[in-house]
């Protein structure tokens, strides 16, 4: 650009000047490059004027004298700016990989096999820009199985990823130390009535919940065991058939003070072959143009031969196809296939 201007403007007649076009050359380099170039086509971009001065003899004129003093201001100043951007971009990047690396600590990648089950696993927060929401997850093992954690604390932001992440935190401490299901969501409870006591957001006291699903699966036994507190009822493919497993009503946990908490297990029968089936109401909630929720039972049936890893896949595909690319609440789903 730099040689064009000169070029034309040495070619033209003696009335027509377009040094002041070359202010352009650093005013676009900044928008694409670093401060060191931009200050170099800078440096050029003054050069180059000072040669079509000599050029045309008119160098100690105050005509191009003050082109030439514009240039080197209006260098300065896009370099100096680039080079605010540029670290503040660095900045920015480094802010990013470290909220990156705390919401991976909080929502753990799950193994693609865990004992004698193949597990995969999607999340899609609605937060822009965040990984997670309010939205969980988790896996243990226990010394005769494995135990599944899938939740959704009311509410978004930072205080349902707060609230989950405390739940998060129970559960993987306490998953493989209480002998039964009852005794590990009485723990939970008691640890989500501590937390929601005092919550972040004091005008939401006595109204924040999370509701939960704790799965149970022995390695050595053809069930699996089960209590819900308020969440949706998980999905079990077998033999080509989609069955609703649906242990029965209770409440979220964190609401205690407004009844007094029961959990009661339930148990399914989870052969060779089956794969069961967690998710949020982020999926089920789902609406497309028109308003209709997402039919999450329907589609499955589409796939029941396809494996949790395969299955996962096609419904992340198809749910992000049926809402238009944009999701109005976190949605997570848990698929687990025993072998």
């Amino acid at each position: 650009m730099i040689t064009a201007i000169i070029v034309t403007d040495v070619l033209s007649p003696a009335d027509v000047h377009l040094g002041p076009l070359l202010i352009v050359a650093p005013a676009l380099t900044a928008s694409f490059a670093g401060p060191v170039l931009t200050g170099l086509v800078g440096v050029l971009t003054v050069v180059a004027m000072v040669c079509v001065g000599v050029f045309r003899g008119v160098l100690e004129t105050q005509n191009l004298q003050s082109q030439i003093i514009a240039v080197v201001v209006i260098s300065t100043i896009v370099t100096v700016f680039r080079y605010l951007r540029e670290r503040h971009s660095g900045e920015l990047a480094q802010v990013r990989r470290v909220s990156t690396a705390a919401q991976q600590a909080v929502l753990r990648p799950l193994p693609r096999r865990v004992g004698p089950l193949r597990v995969a696993s999607f999340y899609l927060a609605a937060e822009d820009q965040a990984l997670i929401g309010g939205d969980l997850y988790a896996v243990v093992r226990t010394e005769a199985g494995t135990r599944l954690i899938i939740g959704d604390a009311m509410g978004k932001g930072v205080t349902a990823i707060g609230d989950a992440a405390l739940l998060l935190g129970a559960f993987r401490e306490a998953g493989h130390r209480k002998a039964t299901l009852c005794e590990l969501m009485s723990y939970l409870e008691a640890s989500v009535c501590w937390n929601l006591a005092e919550p972040t957001e004091p005008e939401q006291a006595g109204e924040c919940f999370i509701t939960a699903l704790v799965v149970d699966i022995p390695d050595h036994d053809s069930t699996v065991r089960m209590i819900n507190s308020g969440h949706l009822p998980p999905l079990l493919l077998h033999d080509g058939r989609v069955t609703q497993l649906d242990p029965g009503p209770s409440s979220p946990l964190g609401l205690s003070d407004l009844a007094e908490p029961s959990f009661e297990e339930h148990t399914f029968s989870f052969e060779a072959g089956d794969l069961l089936l967690l998710y949020t109401d982020g999926v089920t909630e789902a609406r497309d143009a028109a308003g209709a929720f997402y039919p999450l039972t329907d589609r499955v049936g589409a796939w029941t031969g396809h494996g949790p890893h395969a299955l996962v896949h096609s419904l992340r595909a198809d749910l992000i196809d049926y809402v238009g690319g944009r999701l109005g609440d976190d949605a997570a789903v848990l698929a687990i296939e025993r072998t």
